[in-house]
């Protein structure tokens, strides 16, 4: 195997400590605000123990047979990926979930540096799996799951693509307004927002939404609602909206439903400021959706792939 010719780029992410430590200066500033409010500051240590020691296993293994680039996730809207990169991320799942939206096709290696600390469902690989994995992963022989994306596109040329959910609605989650179409339906809704999720997503924000239905469902009419679960590589779409409000001018019969290939849903901002369209709970990353802006929601025309085995 041609070290030289393979490229494996670590993506890694600021543990809890590291981020104190940038925000109070020092470490005794970070243990002092910590030990004061009465949390464990021992806890904040060995977590990022335990992440750097997977860190630099994973690299160190990675050196045998590939030219390795570290990038902090912060980096990775900037990065331009090879077409025959291998891509390790290291950290929780969504760690995973950002960079695989920026990725086309590459194998994605998700490994889990603390599995007592995290459950990991999309880090089936530990720090000591990391050499078998990579080897696997060069050498072609290797297995992935594919996974369904997301995507919003405005008519001004934005793009945002998202591996769990987008959010579409007012910035600080109260009352947004908008036009909602969806095939040959379309109404003026006023509401917490909408999210549209991928069935990756189907365990993450949008099962909290449904659960809350089905729990007013089980007091108010006493009916068991379950919903169903998408496959990661299910190329449908489920959106829903959040808390929607009826009044003259409001309606609220466009509250769920399934987007496929051939549907058409749209929505048409109707408000002045504050407007956001973001994906993956990352509010930084995020298109402005203001009076005037009309996202289209479609799934994105890639999958990701992640190495599973």
């Amino acid at each position: 195997m041609d070290r030289g010719m393979n490229k494996v780029v670590l993506v890694t992410r600021e543990t809890r400590l590291q981020e104190l430590i940038r925000k109070y200066n020092t470490m005794e500033q970070a243990r002092f605000y910590m030990e004061h409010l009465g949390a464990d500051f021992s806890d904040y240590l060995r977590e990022d123990k335990n992440y750097r020691e997977a860190v630099e296993k994973a690299a160190a293994a990675a050196e045998k047979y590939a030219r390795v680039q570290r990038i902090s996730r912060d980096f990775l809207p900037n990065m331009l990926f090879g077409e025959k990169d291998i891509v390790v991320a290291i950290g929780q799942d969504g760690l995973v979930a950002n960079v695989m939206k920026y990725l086309n096709g590459q194998p994605l290696i998700g490994i889990n540096p603390d599995p007592a600390r995290w459950d990991g469902i999309l880090l089936p690989f530990e720090a000591g799996q990391a050499e078998e994995t990579l080897v696997k992963t060069l050498a072609g022989n290797y297995t992935a799951k594919e996974i369904t994306m997301a995507q919003a596109s405005t008519r001004d040329g934005q793009c945002m693509l998202a591996v769990n959910d987008l959010f579409i609605g007012h910035r600080s989650h109260v009352s947004a307004r908008y036009d909602i179409t969806w095939n040959r339906a379309r109404e003026h809704q006023s509401s917490s927002g909408i999210i549209v999720s991928t069935g990756l997503g189907s365990t993450g924000w949008y099962r909290s939404v449904i659960t809350q239905a089905a729990g007013i469902a089980r007091v108010f009419l006493g009916q068991e609602l379950r919903a169903e679960r998408l496959r990661w590589d299910d190329d449908r779409l489920i959106f829903v909206v959040r808390e929607p409000f009826p009044s003259r001018s409001t309606k609220t019969d466009i509250v769920f439903g399934e987007i496929g290939e051939s549907d058409d849903f749209r929505i048409l901002s109707q408000m002045s400021g504050n407007g956001v369209v973001f994906s993956d709970g990352i509010e930084a990353d995020a298109i402005e959706f203001n009076a005037g802006t009309e996202v289209t929601i479609r799934r994105a025309p890639r999958k990701g792939m992640l190495v599973v085995a």
